[in-house]
């Protein structure tokens, strides 16, 4: 077998776990953006300090125990209370609540760096507590967060590598095998990590467009 041919066939095998990891990345990427923006609101807008506290919690826990913890608390954890989720279902689920902790400070920010005065001239305007907060004050909060979230989606990507850690068959988990029973380490982890680079770049060209588009950079 030529070098080629060898090449072609590690690629073919990595091959078969870029499509999870695709589909990690999206899910686990829609569900931390979904949840990353409600707990921002709740916690930038709401006067409860039991239910602010609590998203403060959960930010700091999230945000500062390693992604692995999560990951073997949601698969091996849960599973032995009865509980079982698939490996998909335990990375996507870990990895979006990581995700909305990360997410929920970057939403934060772009709210807390808009002038207090525009809310108050929306509410002397007419406009509602809810019509202030998403027509005048969100569209401008996400102007200001597109870059951040971009770098986070990309960061996202590369982060799914240690589901495999799970067995989740993502690229990373077929390297793992593959070199277990032929050695090839080196080709083997280069093919991988050309993989990520070569999803990684339609994503940051999608990001840049977007913040061409509508960020505060032109």
């Amino acid at each position: 077998m030529t070098g080629l041919d060898t090449f072609l066939t590690i690629l073919q095998g990595l091959a078969r776990g870029a499509g999870i990891t695709i589909v990690v990345t999206l899910s686990a990427l829609t569900f931390g953006l979904s949840l990353g923006f409600i707990l921002a609101l709740a916690r930038q807008f709401s006067r409860s300090r039991i239910l602010s506290g609590l998203i403060d919690a959960y930010v700091e826990f999230f945000r500062n125990v390693p992604a692995l913890s999560h990951l073997f608390i949601l698969y091996f954890g849960l599973a032995g209370l009865g509980f079982r989720l698939s490996s998909i279902g335990a990375a996507i689920l870990g990895l979006g609540l990581i995700g909305a902790a990360v997410t929920c400070d970057i939403f934060r920010s772009g709210f807390k760096s808009l002038p207090a005065g525009q809310t108050e001239a929306a509410l002397a305007a007419g406009f509602t507590p809810l019509q202030t907060i998403f027509t005048i004050l969100t569209p401008q909060a996400m102007r200001i967060a597109l870059p951040s979230l971009g770098n986070f989606a990309v960061q996202l990507l590369k982060d799914t590598s240690v589901v495999s850690a799970i067995a989740a068959p993502e690229i990373m988990f077929y390297a793992r095998s593959m070199v277990t029973s032929s050695f090839q380490t080196t080709l083997i982890y280069a093919t991988a990590a050309g993989l990520y680079l070569v999803m990684s770049l339609p994503l940051m060209q999608v990001t840049r467009a977007l913040e061409n588009r509508y960020g505060r950079v032109k």
